[in-house]
């Protein structure tokens, strides 16, 4: 049965991909050429394709200035770059099976692939009944015993507890609240379920509002999201890969089941890729759908050319982030072949607790004030701006609190003065604001770095990386070491002068390929290069989210007792502090 582009694709699941469709009618036909990304394409009446992806391209927002069920009035388009922060609203028409829910809800690896459902009923399972009302979390779709099961976890008493829901289960299941805030990407790629809309609201004002904003001046009501996808296909005769708008007026028919799909490319992504078995690598591939870029390795990169896929695995790199006051940070991934040589950087410290976390038994810690502290307690000392202190460790000490005696916990410090050491107590609770004096002038390797000091780390490149052509980090005037991560790398070359090789991120490069039925000629990959890869802000976040959901934040300081009065603090910056620093002693 035929259907427009449109409901086919918002009703598809994708784990039912590829589709073999025929153009049945619609606006374009008979050899119309319609132009897409720079791509243009015959849809003629009869013309077959296969779809072999889809993703949300924009998104169609119905806006409501009260409440969610107030009368949505105006449509505008929104872009997934569309500014702001929004929280989901639940929806309110429950799922009738684990099965529908697997069909319509993106389910991960990731924290957003972690959705929440509970029961208006009792569960009873084999060794645990779920309780009503109780949070599912469901985690992945995996097969058990030949039976597709859905991994979930519910927490009872402070306790998790795992188990396992078969796509048979039948019931409702209503969504929870969500009390996360998302970028609209972030909805789009995770949080629209198939065949329904989503109900957001605006967490945050947009800081920038001009008459171009589609969404009325301080707006802060209720957007009710519809998607419009991008469709990938392959057509017959052509190696790269056309992209449609689902929301074109064209009438397709699903000829999956009665058409020989293998007679169209088989394109693959680096995720595809990297999923076979490393018995298979090398291989040579043609790239059906690239990257724009004049620098190594995304030159080699371009529709077209053919490269020498050599192998798969997993690489450490470090994150690095730009120290700058503002927002407008640049990020890196460096790996751990990175050849250049770092000096330190003096840390900052916004309170007494942070010299805590960073003191070590490697080093003394020395710092200057560079904002005062009025103690309350006569047993506690009160800060001047350039007083400086050799950093010893925590412990408790007695305090005269309203009247009574009160334990608190205190850093032990000793301040230097011009001829002598004064050992005082600071309380941690204390919002002070400090500099550490470096007085470490050795070149380190990232890998000593790694090894020696606990991360977060500041650095600067004291001497640049000669076996790259430009070293991007060496222009950057300070870097913070924020954490080692393991990511998934392919090693490739280019297959007509494979005489260097380098690794391209398997998660971060947005690319198709197809295999070509040659022969690797040198089964040895040649020298690897090194590349430091500067990453945007939005995949930062992704990293740092993705990677590392398992390291727990430290604990947040003590707080300062409620009754105890402000003072006035003054404040200097860090270039106001005397470079002119006593060295501690020995």
């Amino acid at each position: 049965m035929a259907s427009t582009l449109e409901k086919f694709i918002h009703s598809l699941d994708p784990r039912t991909l590829p589709r073999v469709l025929q153009i049945q009618s619609g606006i374009y036909f008979e050899g119309s050429i319609y132009e897409m990304f720079g791509n243009e394409c015959c849809l003629s009446t009869g013309e077959v394709i296969k779809v072999i992806g889809f993703k949300i391209n924009k998104l169609i927002a119905s806006v409501c200035e009260n409440n969610e069920d107030s009368q949505f009035s105006a449509k505008v388009e929104l872009p997934l770059s569309f500014p702001g922060l929004y929280k989901i609203v639940a929806d309110k028409t429950p799922y009738v099976s684990v099965e529908e829910i697997t069909r319509k809800v993106a389910i991960g690896p990731t924290r957003f692939g972690h959705p929440c459902f509970y029961s208006p009923e009792d569960i009873k399972l084999a060794n645990l009944t779920i309780k009503q009302g109780e949070q599912i979390t469901f985690n992945s779709v995996e097969e058990i015993n030949g039976t597709m099961a859905v991994s979930c976890v519910m927490v009872r008493n402070n306790r998790s507890h795992t188990f396992i829901l078969p796509l048979s289960q039948k019931g409702k299941f209503y969504e929870c609240e969500d009390d996360q805030i998302y970028t609209l990407k972030e909805i789009a790629e995770w949080k629209i379920p198939k065949c329904r809309s989503r109900i957001v609201k605006l967490s945050n004002t947009l800081h920038m509002w001009n008459s171009s904003n589609p969404l009325p001046e301080n707006f802060g009501g209720y957007l009710v999201l519809m998607p419009v996808y991008e469709v990938q296909a392959v057509m017959k005769f052509r190696k790269d890969i056309v992209h449609i708008l689902s929301d074109l007026d064209v009438e397709v028919k699903d000829i999956t089941d009665c058409y020989d799909a293998s007679s169209f490319l088989q394109p693959l992504s680096l995720e595809d890729v990297f999923e076979r078995t490393s018995k298979e690598f090398p291989m040579i591939a043609e790239i059906m759908d690239g990257l724009l870029g004049s620098q190594k390795p995304y030159n080699l990169l371009h529709t077209g050319k053919e490269i020498v896929i050599y192998k798969k695995y997993q690489a450490t790199r470090i994150i690095a982030s730009e120290i700058r006051s503002d927002s407008s940070k640049r990020h890196f991934l460096i790996p751990m072949t990175y050849k250049g040589k770092f000096k330190r950087r003096p840390r900052e410290f916004p309170t007494a607790y942070d010299l805590e976390i960073a003191r070590s038994e490697r080093e003394q810690l020395h710092v200057v004030a560079t904002k005062a502290f009025d103690s309350p307690h006569t047993e506690l000392f009160s800060v001047s701006v350039g007083d400086q202190f050799l950093v010893r460790q925590c412990q408790t000490s007695e305090v005269l609190y309203e009247g009574r005696k009160k334990v608190i916990d205190v850093l032990a410090c000793e301040q230097i003065l011009s001829n002598a050491y004064k050992k005082v107590l600071l309380p941690m609770y204390m919002e002070g604001g400090f500099v550490e004096v470096i007085h470490d002038k050795k070149q380190y390797q990232l890998s000593e770095i790694c090894e020696e000091f606990r991360l977060p780390f500041n650095v600067k490149v004291s001497v640049r990386d000669l076996s790259m052509k430009e070293d991007v980090l060496a222009a950057v005037p300070g870097l913070q070491l924020e954490e080692e991560i393991t990511d998934s790398y392919l090693l490739i070359s280019s297959a007509s002068s494979p005489i260097e090789s380098w690794e391209i991120p398997v998660y971060r490069l947005n690319m198709l390929v197809h295999l070509l039925s040659k022969d690797v000629q040198t089964v040895v990959p040649p020298m690897t290069r090194t590349t430091v890869e500067e990453i945007s802000e939005e995949q930062y976040y992704m990293v740092r989210r993705y990677e590392n959901q398992t390291v727990l934040p430290p604990p947040r300081p003590p707080k300062k007792p409620a009754t105890l009065v402000q003072q006035p603090v003054f404040a200097v910056s860090e270039q106001d502090v005397s470079d002119v620093l006593q060295a501690p002693k020995v």
